[in-house]
């Protein structure tokens, strides 16, 4: 989807304003995908925009960090309030918002240890990631040749710019097939995730989504779903499933903050109930629990002010 340009971009503790917001080609993540970066949404409430789950995104950037060896300049708390001020400064009722962190611009080679860290939060609007009628119609998906990256290869449990050349082959792959989406399989063949979202498959009325060990994110939007369900009253758990367990499940879907919940009709031009019970409530629960409406998750949404 094309970007929107919004007025200003923070970048290391100032906003610049958006066509300012350069980088050195030199800059040393762009040749060696060591960045680490977040996806985060705010939404129209009736109080302002307000961020969803603000706060274990950010400790999630931290954490990606913390794994790849890269000492974030701020803490939490700061990254919190770069976020609130960002969106802000957009004037927008509700936007996406991407923080990354990178090594900049003075250091070349593989050592990182001597580089610089920058940071920087932009946000622009966007709409969802897999289309309007997600929920409704279901997308088609395609289990991918490409497989999900082994833990002891590049840590799957690291939001990293790199590991994401993975999910772009597999990406391209599934929309040069007629596809919508791509699901990922680990090195011993296990459903892991999708390019970038994580995968809610139904067998028996109990949903089951993968575990980080299969190479899944740990999704927040995942851990979301998985509270609105046990409160819904279904039953969730978290288990390993096989691309055989996707063709004959009862419904499934995919969450994540870029496509929020996106019902599946197909996978590998299997159909598949579409959408389920379990995924229009689920669904509709969600948008409702995004944008404030539901006070059991009120913790959830943080307003810029």
């Amino acid at each position: 989807m094309p970007i929107t340009p919004t007025e200003k971009i923070w970048m290391n503790g100032e906003l610049v304003d958006w066509e300012s917001a350069n980088i050195h080609i030199l800059t040393h993540s762009l040749h060696y995908g060591m960045a680490v970066f977040e996806g985060v949404r705010a939404y129209e409430t009736d109080d302002g925009p307000a961020v969803f789950r603000l706060r274990e995104h950010m400790a999630r950037l931290h954490d990606s960090a913390k794994i790849m060896m890269m000492d974030l300049p701020y803490t939490v708390d700061e990254l919190c309030e770069a976020v609130r001020l960002t969106v802000r400064s957009t004037g927008l009722p509700s936007c996406y918002i991407r923080p990354i962190a990178y090594y900049g611009y003075g250091e070349m080679g593989l050592n990182t240890m001597p580089c610089e860290v920058d940071v920087a939060i932009a946000c622009w609007p966007w709409g969802a990631y897999l289309g309007d009628d997600a929920v409704s119609k279901g997308v088609r998906m395609k289990i991918s040749s490409w497989k999900r990256h082994d833990h002891n290869t590049t840590p799957p449990a690291s939001k990293t710019s790199g590991n994401y050349v993975n999910s772009s082959l597999a990406k391209v792959e599934a929309l040069k097939g007629g596809y919508d989406e791509a699901i990922m399989l680990n090195l011993a063949g296990l459903v892991s995730e999708c390019t970038g979202e994580n995968i809610f498959c139904a067998r028996g009325g109990v949903l089951i989504t993968p575990p980080l060990s299969a190479g899944a994110l740990e999704g927040i939007t995942q851990n979301s779903v998985m509270t609105i369900a046990a409160d819904m009253g279904f039953e969730c758990r978290i288990g390993e499933l096989t691309r055989s367990d996707l063709y004959i499940c009862d419904e499934m879907f995919v969450c994540g903050t870029a496509a929020e919940v996106s019902a599946v009709n197909s996978v590998d031009d299997r159909e598949l109930p579409c959408p389920g019970p379990m995924t229009v409530a689920i669904a509709e629960e969600y948008a409702r629990a995004v944008r404030g409406k539901v006070d059991a998750y009120k913790h959830w949404v943080d307003h810029v002010g």
